[in-house]
């Protein structure tokens, strides 16, 4: 019974941090910056349209992202 106990024990632990390798595998993707330079936006094969509203970087890796 005992060891039963344990082992539930160690598989929960196990789980919960799985969960948080998860989360901060997460938050490392989503800390892309918000705003990049005209460079940055052609270098990733986009077009800097900053004479659209929000000054949006169009195509490419930077895709939507504002032009600062």
């Amino acid at each position: 019974m005992r060891s039963r106990r344990i082992l539930a024990a160690v598989i929960a632990t196990a789980a919960l941090a799985g969960l948080g390798l998860t989360g901060a595998a997460t938050a490392t993707a989503q800390g892309a910056p918000s705003a990049v330079t005209p460079g940055q936006c052609e270098q990733g094969g986009g077009t800097p349209r900053v004479d659209l509203p929000g000054n949006p970087c169009v195509g490419g890796k930077y895709d939507g992202q504002a032009v600062d």
